[in-house]
């Protein structure tokens, strides 16, 4: 029997269309009540999907890094405020 791709195979590949991408963000932060998670784990998938068509450069690996500890630190409160 086939096998079928993951979903998260299936988001990772849309994400790759700027316009997909810019919507599961805007999702996630229009959120009532988020949870702090969410919000890393999309920017981790946005990432994600620019790495795998080499659309990232080292700076904006680099950014990444520091944004992600410093949602991990504070939990997004700067963000969703």
């Amino acid at each position: 029997m086939p096998r079928s791709d993951s979903y998260r195979e299936y988001l990772i590949e849309s994400l790759k269309e700027p316009e997909e991408s810019a919507g599961y963000l805007e999702a996630i932060l229009e959120e009532k009540d988020a949870e702090p998670e969410l919000l890393r784990n999309a920017i981790r998938k946005v990432i994600e999907a620019r790495i795998r068509m080499n659309a990232l450069s080292d700076s904006a690996k680099q950014y990444h890094e520091k944004l992600d500890k410093m949602l991990t630190a504070s939990s997004g409160s700067e963000i969703y405020c």
